[in-house]
């Protein structure tokens, strides 16, 4: 069996810039200064920075400091020149490009030759592109897989619009399961089990939730069964469903799952602590 700090180990980007929190850039960069000083396992420490925001961050992070980026803005040539002008600056750690899959073949073929581009320059860059899943397009994700790009899930945002309904993210994750190829999630995860939120009566689903929709993809389940698995909200039957996988399909659950973003680091931490599922980090908060 694997243990929780495995299964959640390098999960959670931190977007603090983006909604609900979107911290402004001097309180986002001390957060992450913060974190990284706690350094816990469950964050990947790669700070999620819009590449037209990019001077701001350098006016803020202090001489000496490093910080691990992933670049967010479209697959254009302007982009491109835009990062290569900044990977000089020992400060600045590239670690991924995210982008969103155009509708044009013209514009598919530019993202690809960027991300070309931009993988000769920083060998091992992780290229994350954002696919519609109303409905999953499998050419879509086959064009992704044939470059060995990674694919990003939006699971919610500001608007009720913006969150898929449980049939939809569940025939992506059989999609990108039947593919073997790499996700990552985006808007909407900070808690662990789904919920309907108390503000804004939005549904949101858990990222734990998620893990088991994923473990039950990569079983071959059908839609349904992943479905059923992303609308669980009792907790001990998603702990159950997640901390008693297998190391193996652990390991393979985190092969697909790569990582989700969340403009909260505390709160997935929090969450975690709070369930039992973390045995040697503790929960933190903070205070900016």
């Amino acid at each position: 069996m694997a243990t929780s700090d495995e299964l959640v180990r390098g999960l959670v980007d931190d977007a603090g810039l983006f909604p609900p929190e979107e911290l402004d850039m001097a309180a986002a960069v001390a957060r992450h200064r913060a974190d990284r000083a706690a350094a816990s396992p469950v964050l990947t420490h790669r700070f999620v920075c819009p590449v037209v925001r990019f001077a701001e961050l350098r006016k803020h992070l202090p001489d000496g400091d490093r910080i691990e980026l992933i670049a967010l803005g479209p697959a254009t040539w302007t982009t491109c020149r835009e990062i290569e002008a900044v990977l000089d600056d020992p400060r600045l750690v590239l670690r991924g490009f995210e982008t969103v899959l155009p509708a044009g073949a013209a514009e598919r073929e530019e993202l690809l030759a960027v991300a070309d581009a931009l993988v000769a320059r920083v060998p091992g860059l992780e290229v994350c592109v954002e696919v519609g899943i109303r409905p999953v397009h499998g050419t879509d994700l086959d064009l992704l897989a044939a470059h060995g790009h990674r694919a990003k899930v939006r699971c919610g945002g500001v608007r009720r619009e913006m969150f898929p309904s449980a049939a939809e993210l569940a025939a992506f994750l059989v999609a990108a399961a039947e593919r073997g190829l790499p996700f990552k999630a985006t808007a909407g995860l900070h808690h662990a089990i789904t919920h309907t939120d108390g503000t804004t009566g939005f549904g949101h689903f858990g990222f734990l939730d998620l893990i088991a929709g994923t473990a039950r993809a990569l079983a071959g389940a059908p839609v349904a069964e992943v479905e059923a698995a992303l609308l669980e909200r009792d907790r001990a039957t998603v702990v159950e469903a997640t901390a008693g996988l297998a190391a193996a399909t652990a390991r393979e659950v985190r092969d697909l799952f790569r990582s989700f973003g969340s403009c909260s680091t505390s709160e997935p931490v929090d969450d975690l602590a709070a369930l039992g599922l973390l045995s040697t980090v503790t929960a933190f908060q903070h205070r900016i």
